[in-house]
């Protein structure tokens, strides 16, 4: 007999010790390398977050399926003590080993930031800071600092013509001077030589050019009008007639529900009323996109001088070279505002 004086008990100890360390090394198996994903998604990792954190994000979201095997392989990797803010996605198929080596390192994805019909510096700083680390604070602290505007050859009138509105990738984890960094560079991008050209060629400089474009953006989203109504306040500007641009009136008032602008309206003090001021407010009364500015660079060749919202309502306006015209354009909308009781 082979063995003949090992004793019955001893085999079947070691047996069964052989069976447990077999069936603990498949369940390890399992923990690093089995799919560990419930709910496939994304989750955010704040600066300075807890182990503990990061687990009640996990459990928020319902993404990971056995926790026992995630913080298992997480104390093997001591990833307590490294863990990297940022958005990650946890796709469908990661095992527990993927996802650890994904959030230890940093590995995360990137963000589209998406801004348009913003007028405020203050709504730009609440929408950018749903998709950055910054709050809203603390970048409308930055939009707000006179050496930020020095900095990036503007002032406080004129800033908001670094903020192009688009779609722009980040890093969740970007600082809020990364971001006015990048926004410089797009500004920059932005105005190429031939744009710059034709706004010299008009007697503008950039900031000009752009303060139109948000006054025209404010008075139409037809971008076949855009180039006309241009055309009509660059006719007024060479004339030397006062904008009276109503769109001006209602950001001096700070206030874009008005639908009908009164005789009081125009009353306000503000550098940005057209009504009462010659010439351009001092920078723009919303963030211009592209299409608005590059309706102004070319603008059309129009005698108009005048221009009121048709009395349908269609977002078109009704244009004319003389003040007679003009009233009767007027009289129209007013009459089709009373019709529909809109006073104010």
């Amino acid at each position: 007999m082979l063995f003949p004086r090992l004793n019955k008990w001893f085999v079947i100890i070691f047996i069964i010790a052989i069976a447990g360390a077999g069936f603990r090394g498949f369940q390890l198996y399992r923990y690093i390398f089995h799919a560990n994903i419930q709910t496939p998604g994304s989750i955010i990792i704040p600066i300075d977050a807890t182990y503990e954190q990061v687990i009640d994000s996990l459990k928020k979201h319902r993404i990971i399926a056995n926790y026992k095997a995630f913080n298992w392989v997480a104390k093997q990797k001591k990833y307590a003590v490294s863990i990297k803010p940022g958005k990650y996605l946890l796709d469908k198929g990661l095992n527990t080993n993927e996802i650890l080596n994904m959030l230890k390192s940093g590995n995360q994805i990137p963000v589209q930031v998406t801004f348009n019909n913003l007028r405020f510096l203050e709504e730009l700083a609440g929408a950018v800071s749903r998709y950055i680390e910054p709050d809203s604070a603390e970048l409308i602290g930055k939009f707000n600092d006179p050496a930020i505007h020095e900095k990036y050859g503007f002032n406080k009138n004129t800033f908001h013509c670094m903020f192009i509105p688009n779609t722009y990738e980040f890093y969740w984890t970007a600082t809020a001077d990364q971001f006015m960094e990048r926004m410089s560079m797009e500004y920059k991008r932005f105005w190429t030589k031939e744009r710059i050209q034709k706004a010299n060629d008009m007697g503008l400089t950039r900031e000009e050019v752009m303060t139109i474009a948000s006054i025209v953006q404010e008075e139409t989203n037809r971008r076949d009008e855009k180039p006309i109504i241009a055309g009509l306040y660059l006719n007024r500007i060479k004339r030397g007639i006062p904008l009276q641009a109503d769109p001006t009136v209602k950001f001096a008032l700070g206030n874009f529900r008005i639908k009908r602008v009164l005789h009081s309206h125009l009353e306000v003090d503000s550098p940005y009323n057209t009504y009462r001021n010659p010439g351009l407010p001092p920078g723009p009364i919303n963030f211009p996109e592209s299409g608005s500015i590059d309706a102004v660079l070319n603008a059309a060749d129009t005698p108009y001088i005048y221009m009121c919202a048709r009395e349908d309502f269609s977002g078109y306006h009704n244009f004319s070279k003389t003040l007679a015209g003009h009233n009767e354009n007027a009289r129209k909308y007013k009459a089709a505002l009373d019709s529909l009781k809109i006073f104010e």
